[in-house]
Parts: C-alpha cells; structure tokens; sequence
C-alpha cells in the first residue's frame, strides 16, 4: 500500500523553495530600500553638486535668486513632530491603558476599538478640511488674546492635528501589548495586596513599555511623513519660524506644494530635500530600535 506522505528528498525540496521564496522576500525589501535612496541621491545630485551640505543650514529658498535650504522645513518638520508627540502621548497611553487593563471588554470596550480604528482610517484631507472649518478659528482666537499676529495657520494648527491623527496608532498598538501581560504576574501582585494602580505601575507598564514605546515611535514616523494635512494648516511659509505660532513649512508640504511646477535646479532641490526626509525618517527608526532593544531587556530583568 502506497503512502500519501512525500519521501523525504520531497520534504527537502519543499523546504528549500519555501526558504528561498523567504529569503527573497526579505532581500526584495532591501533592494526596494537602497533603489529608494539612489533614486533620490541621482536626481537630486545637481542640488547636491550645487550646495553640498551648507544646503542643511541655508536659511534661504528664493527661486528667482537660485539659493536654497532645507534648514526652515527641517525644523519645521521636527516642531511639529515633536510637538504632536508631546500632545498625542498622554492620550495615547491613557486610552491604551483604559482599553488593555481596565475596560478589556464589553459594549464600551467596542465601540471605543472601532472609533480608534475609524480615526485611523480616515483620510488625511478629511483631518485638513476639519482643521479648517474648526482647529483654524480657535488657534486665531488665542492669538488674539495674547496679543499674537492671528495667523490661525501655523505649526501649533498643524501639530493639534497631527496629534489628532497619530493618538489611534500609537493608543492601539499600547493596547495591544497590555492585554498581552500574563496573567499570573497581575494575580501575583493582587495576592500581595498590590492595588490596580501600583499593579499599573509595577508590573503592566514595565512589561509592556517596548510596546508603548514603539507605538509611540511609530507615531513619530506619521507625524514626519504626513503631507496634505499639514500643507492645508501649516501656513505653507518658508521662512524660519520664530514660534510654535507662526506660519511654516515642513519637508514634505514643500515638495506637495511645489514640485508639480519645479524645473531644473529648483526640481533638483525638492528631491534633495525628500532625501533628506528620507535620511531622517531613517535614523529615527534606527534609534527607535535600539532605544526599544534597550528598553525591553531593562523591563524584562525589572518584571522578574
């Protein structure tokens, strides 16, 4: 009687595809990355020719004048990263653990899962028309109290609404690895007369901080990558900004709002200014490993 099982010369030529299917996967990955990044250096190589790197700390960007530099997005884009970051965690990791520790389940429980997901769905235009019609009056409105040119625009408009937009990423990956605590840790610490908030602070949050830390961080690379929000609340000036109240640019709302009608040397430094980005989005995401690496070995010897 023949078996239906395969021989094993069968079994190892079904492994090695699969291996080989894997390790092209990964090897695609990257291939796509480093071709990302020779595309951009090879046409943005005029600008770089042109400028070098004193196009990282030029202030100017004058068209007419050919003289241009990265340094107003570039800290444009970091204020309102930054400071989208400092609004969105405290929600974030709140809902995270409202949601992971104490509302695991019921009615309540849903509906706030799927509106965390619905917000992370919507489209950014939706968040920029939103900003418009209710962010923009009330920023004006403040700047008039305090005396401020009322622009309404500007990176504080901006970083309100991208912190808006990162609080369901960051809020649904913390709780995720909340509800991943084991059990047993949290019943150890209940036996001892541990309360729900120093079983919180003991045992939850330093078994699960990588996680909330790497939501967070990846909180951080939406807020520096988002485009058409931004470009619709920001101000879209490219001038150095004095205050988290004035009008401003960041990398990619620049090429948004120009690239479309760039030629020559002006196309040129937008795609020097996306490989900027590029680089930066890069080394926050290989700080933001090692920061989780770290932080995860840290919790691991703390929790035993």
């Amino acid at each position: 009687m023949m078996s239906n099982c395969k021989s094993p010369a069968g079994i190892d030529r079904s492994e090695k595809r699969f291996t080989w299917i894997l390790t092209a996967s990964g090897a695609f990955i990257v291939v796509l990355l480093i071709a990302i990044f020779f595309t951009l250096f090879i046409t943005a190589l005029p600008a770089i020719k042109k400028f070098g790197l004193t196009f990282l700390i030029s202030k100017s960007w004058n068209a007419t004048a050919e003289s241009f530099g990265s340094l107003p997005f570039l800290v444009g884009t970091l204020l309102t990263s930054f400071l989208a970051l400092i609004i969105a965690i405290p929600f974030s990791i709140s809902i995270s653990m409202f949601l992971g520790e104490y509302c695991k389940e019921g009615a309540i429980s849903n509906f706030l899962r799927s509106a965390i997901e619905v917000l992370a769905g919507i489209p950014s235009v939706i968040y920029g028309l939103w900003g418009i019609f209710l962010l923009v009056p009330l920023v004006r409105s403040l700047e008039m109290q305090l005396g401020i040119v009322p622009y309404g625009v500007g990176i504080l408009t901006s970083s309100l609404i991208l912190a808006i937009m990162v609080i369901p990423f960051s809020a649904s990956l913390g709780r995720e690895v909340i509800s991943l605590v084991p059990g047993d840790l949290k019943e150890a610490a209940y036996s001892l007369g541990a309360t729900r908030f120093e079983v919180m602070k003991n045992i939850v949050i330093p078994y699960a901080r990588s996680g909330i830390i790497a939501g967070i961080l990846l909180a951080f690379g939406r807020a520096i990558g988002e485009t058409m929000a931004v470009t619709m609340l920001i101000g879209n000036s490219s001038f150095l900004p004095t205050s988290i109240f004035s009008p401003a640019n960041t990398m990619a709302s620049v090429i948004a709002n120009q690239f479309s009608e760039a030629t020559g040397i002006v196309a040129s430094s937008l795609i020097y200014i996306a490989l900027v980005l590029f680089l930066v989005t890069t080394i926050v995401n290989i700080i933001g490993n090692y920061v989780i690496h770290k932080i995860s070995i840290e919790a691991s010897k703390e929790v035993t």
